[in-house]
Formats: structure tokens, sequence, C-alpha cells
């Protein structure tokens, strides 16, 4: 474990609940109670602004990784402050990540992979030492995710994810679970937000759920999404129904 948990502290500047990002629950709720990680593998799901892309950006950047991804102790091609969050979060590190942090931001393993933005970072460092070889844009979007995969989440380190299969097809996303199994037993921290049951899946994985009512633990049988999936699959009209005019 790198990061045991997190919060937000009381600062020099008062919060005002009702303005972004505090008036997300999830996000909100961190002001008052912290949210601890306790598995080596987390799962952050909820629907859309549930504050689960949020909360893994905010991390990265306590954490001193670019805000729109990429490896420990560098930024790529940008400027770009660190957001609301990430300036105000609190993280609780273990040992092991404060002895990284003390020997400086070089010397931190992990990467932050972002859907959003992985294919701008992989047109700046594609080929630069430290990364992979190949140029991205020779491959298809699903291909690039694996290489990015295969290159950096190959040490023990703390990795962040935003939905991440958004690339993936099903057999892919059965790889991804092979890797963050594979990393979690070399020691590694994986936090990650995503819609994928296929991925909350992964056995032993901490899943909690964002929404209007903060946070929560959820058992992936218990999950909406599972449910809603089970649902559509077994019978699609059900739901087509409401989307689809006659």
């Amino acid at each position: 474990m790198f990061v045991e948990g997190i919060d937000i502290p009381e600062g020099l500047e008062p919060v005002d609940p009702t303005e972004w990002p505090y008036s997300v629950p999830s996000v909100g709720r961190l002001l008052s109670d912290p949210l601890e990680f306790r598995a080596p593998i987390t799962f952050l799901v909820g629907e859309n602004g549930s504050g689960k892309s949020t909360l893994v950006e905010g991390i990265a950047e306590a954490y001193g990784l670019d805000g729109r991804g990429g490896r420990a102790g560098r930024k790529y091609a940008n400027n770009r402050p660190k957001g609301v969050l990430g300036q105000r979060l609190r993280l609780d590190l273990s040992r092991r990540a404060a002895r990284q942090r003390q020997l400086g931001r070089r010397s931190q393993t992990g990467f932050f992979l972002r859907a959003e933005t992985t294919f701008g970072l992989a047109e700046a460092v594609s080929g630069l030492p430290g990364y992979w070889p190949e140029d991205l844009a020779e491959h298809s979007h699903g291909e690039g995710f694996l290489i990015i995969l295969r290159s950096m989440f190959d040490k023990p380190g703390l990795y962040l994810m935003d939905e991440p299969e958004a690339a993936l097809s099903f057999l892919s996303c059965l790889r991804l679970v092979g890797v963050m199994h594979d990393l979690a037993e070399s020691g590694s921290q994986i936090i990650c937000a995503t819609h994928s049951p296929l991925l909350a899946a992964l056995p032993g994985a901490d899943v909690i759920e964002v929404g209007d009512h903060g946070a929560r633990r959820v058992r992936w049988d218990e999950l909406d999404m599972v449910d809603h999936w089970r649902r559509y699959l077994s019978d699609p009209g059900t739901y087509l129904r409401h989307v689809i005019e006659p």
C-alpha cells in the first residue's frame, strides 16, 4: 500500500461546501470523514458526475503525478497547475511511500492512466527515454492502451486509472485484470475509477460506490451497475423501450 487514506484538512482559506468540487457529495464528505483504502486494489464506481474521476485526479496530483496522466516524477508538455482538489487533498501515506517522497519526486514509482488524455500524452512522450518506443499513432486505440500497460505498469508503485476500459474490448479488459492482479501481487497499489463490472469483479478488490450518498463500500454483486447489466443482457427490450420510440 502507498496511500492508506485521504481527507481534506482545514486550511488557511475557508472552504465553501456549495462550490465545486466540494458540492459533489463524495468529495464534500472528505471535509469531515476520511476515506480509507483497505486493499491493494480499489475500484471507485458510480454514475457520471458522481465524483469518482475527480477523486482519482485529486489523488494523482496530491501524490505528485500529472493530473492529465503520465508517470511519477514527470510532467508532459503542459504547465497546467494542480486542480482545486489536488491542492487541498491530504494523503495518508504508508512508510514506503513516505520514504520515496523524502528521496524526491523522481524516486517515486507509479503512473496515472487517464482515458480521455492518453493520446495527447502519447504524442508528447512516445519514444522518449523512460517511456515506450512505439508510435501509438500507428496502433489502434486499444492496442495503444495495452502498449502503455505493458511498458509503464512494470514495477511496484502507485497506479491510478480513470476508466481504462474505455478503449478495450472484452478480452483486452480481461488482460487488464491480469495486469492489475500481478501488480497487486508484486506490492503495488491500484486505485481505479470505472464503469466496468468486469474489472470491478477482480477477486480481493475493495469496491467503493460513490454518489449522492457520498461513498460506501459495496459487494460486487450488490452494485447498481452489475444489476443493470445483468437485466439488460437478459432482456434488452426492458430498457430499450424507454429510449427508442416505437
